[in-house]
């Protein structure tokens, strides 16, 4: 951190006095690193430890460590829907449809006259009947 003493005004130098002297007597006051050192060691000892199981490399025990959970990845699926212009553009049916499947049935044609011939069923349409009313027929 540089100062530019020679633009500061009389109050901003009293205050970086203050301040200076302040911080001088925290550090003096300190102790020093080494003794503070010899007597976490010391403490750790009466304790049983060393300070390379507190603050080293070594595992803590497996029962406080806590796994992180990875999530699994979905293996490749083949295409489902294949475009008759661009056989490149497929879809396996799973996510989002694609926009050149959304842009060929917002125009009246349906998502199965897309289908692979042979390979493919339809993708099961995401209908819950959770809320929705149902008629019952009484006779």
């Amino acid at each position: 951190m540089k100062i530019d003493i020679e633009t500061l005004s009389l109050a901003q130098l009293e205050s970086l006095l203050i301040a200076a002297e302040r911080r001088k007597r925290l550090l003096s006051s300190r102790r020093s690193i080494a003794s503070v050192r010899r007597k976490v060691i010391a403490l750790a000892a009466q304790h049983g430890y060393t300070i390379e199981e507190l603050y080293g490399d070594k595992p803590v025990a497996a029962a406080a460590v806590k796994k992180r959970t990875t999530r699994r990845k979905t293996g490749k699926v083949a295409p489902k829907y294949r475009d008759p212009d661009n056989k490149r553009n497929t879809w396996s049916g799973r996510g989002r449809m694609p926009r050149w499947l959304a842009q060929k049935t917002k125009h009246g044609r349906s998502a199965t006259d897309f289908l692979i011939p042979g390979l493919a069923k339809p993708t099961a349409s995401k209908s819950s009947s959770i809320g929705r009313r149902t008629l019952i027929k009484q006779s």
